[in-house]
């Protein structure tokens, strides 16, 4: 009978959990259909939990955070501590902080947020409104597109200072860096409109203004990148997880250090082309069969991988999915130097920076560890390109067999769509890339 009354318990704890995580994110009815199927599961007792997580922390702050990345790595984040999580994760705050630090942080950065917001606000006015834009408020040249119409009717006597002060507080002193950041503004909001449709979390257009804001603050501080079209997908879990902006704001800056690079465009390059030739390199070394096949299909460049790069795998697992992804990527790349790293501006993201005892090393996620113990510190072996070469070593007898151009190819790994498990991936990822180091040492 106790047995019974155990295995009821079970069930319809896994019951509620399925329920609440259904609460978090909840679907559009008229989407549910067209969406991946969500492998993760809340799970008592592996996932990190609010108790849990609040049991982490000593008295005055610091965080136990080897304890936290290895309940990750058993269960991912409960949905209602996630963006709490993800901060650190991603480098926001440092572990061996305090709380009356992370405070200090926290309000300074606001702050900064709320000066960064006036600046652009006073350039777009709309910015910070609820609403956004989805056409061009200024043409190639600078001038705004409203005084533009007018140009064309001959009405530019009708054209008050009024109408020109809400596109553009100070149109005669435009500059390059101006113009071309409000060239970017009505496409940010075009993807704004696209993103993550299928969520009723935006069918509020606050929210997605809320993610226009942000894109297009970002692209405004960071003029060298600027935005580009996949931001977006990074964005918008965030923005739901941290109900501040300005938290969500600083929490996508640090998402950003790490794929900034990605992004990164000029006239004949793609900025993710590196992690592409990573990526060649790496299955030319585990799998030279599979390689030379792909080479052959002219294949070699590994272009058919580069929105999974791109975009951290957000079209092939579900919204919940995917971002169980991230944190386990994220907890297994995790580096407590990181935030030092980048409060000192730092290109490297954290750097070995250990004396090699067992206790510290506890506190790097098992990706990084593996590096830190073989020696290596190399920017250029990311865990994401391992990911893509776990998931090209799952069809490699497809592809040798049946793929006979690239079309097969993307057709192939198109399947893999909604049927991969985040923490088989993440493991197998782990495995090669053991693999490869072992035979690159050798």
């Amino acid at each position: 009978m106790l047995g019974c009354v155990k295995l009821s318990g079970i069930l319809m704890t896994n019951t509620a959990a399925a329920t609440e995580l259904d609460a978090f994110y909840p679907i559009r009815p008229e989407c549910q259909a067209d969406i991946p199927k969500t492998r993760f599961k809340i799970k008592p007792g592996k996932t990190l939990s609010a108790r849990r997580w609040d049991a982490a922390f000593s008295k005055d702050g610091h965080l136990d955070i080897a304890k936290v990345l290895r309940r990750i790595h058993r269960g991912g984040i409960h949905p209602s501590i996630k963006g709490a999580v993800w901060e650190f994760l991603l480098g926001c705050y440092d572990p061996n902080s305090t709380f009356e630090e992370r405070n200090g942080i926290r309000r300074q950065r606001r702050e900064q947020y709320g000066i960064w917001k006036d600046e652009c606000q006073k350039m777009v006015p709309i910015i910070g409104t609820g609403r956004f834009v989805t056409t061009a408020i200024v043409t190639e040249d600078g001038r705004p597109v409203e005084e533009e119409r007018s140009r064309n009717l001959q009405e530019i006597d009708t054209v008050g200072t009024s109408s020109r002060s809400s596109l553009d507080a100070n149109n005669s002193a435009l500059d390059k860096k101006v113009t071309e950041w409000k060239l970017t503004l009505h496409q940010i909001g075009l993807d704004v409109v696209r993103t993550d449709r299928a969520l009723v979390y935006y069918e509020n257009e606050a929210n997605q203004a809320k993610l226009w804001d942000i894109l297009a603050i970002y692209a405004w501080i960071d003029g060298e990148v600027g935005y580009m079209q996949g931001m977006n997908d990074i964005c918008s879990p965030i923005i739901i997880l941290l109900e501040n902006e300005a938290d969500a704001f600083w929490c996508f800056d640090h998402a950003m250090r790490r794929l900034r690079e990605n992004f990164r465009c000029s006239t004949g390059t793609i900025g993710v082309q590196s992690q592409l030739s990573t990526l060649s390199q790496v299955i030319k070394i585990v799998d030279p069969k599979l390689h030379q096949h792909l080479e052959e299909l002219d294949g070699g460049e590994y272009l058919f991988a580069f929105r999974m790069l791109m975009v951290l795998f957000r079209r092939e697992f579900s919204f919940v999915d995917s971002l169980y992804l991230w944190e386990m990527m994220w907890a297994m790349e995790y580096n407590p130097n990181m935030f030092l790293s980048y409060e000192s501006g730092s290109a490297s993201k954290g750097g070995a920076g250990t004396s090699g005892n067992d206790k510290h090393l506890k506190q790097y996620g098992k990706f990084e560890r593996k590096n830190v113990k073989m020696g290596s510190n190399d920017q250029q072996l990311p865990l994401p390109v391992f990911l893509v070469a776990s998931v090209l070593e799952t069809k490699n007898k497809r592809i040798l067999k049946e793929a006979k151009g690239l079309d097969d190819v993307v057709n192939i790994l198109g399947d893999v769509t909604g049927n991969l498990d985040a923490k088989k991936a993440c493991n197998e990822a782990l495995k090669l890339h053991k693999k490869y180091l072992s035979k690159i040492k050798n």
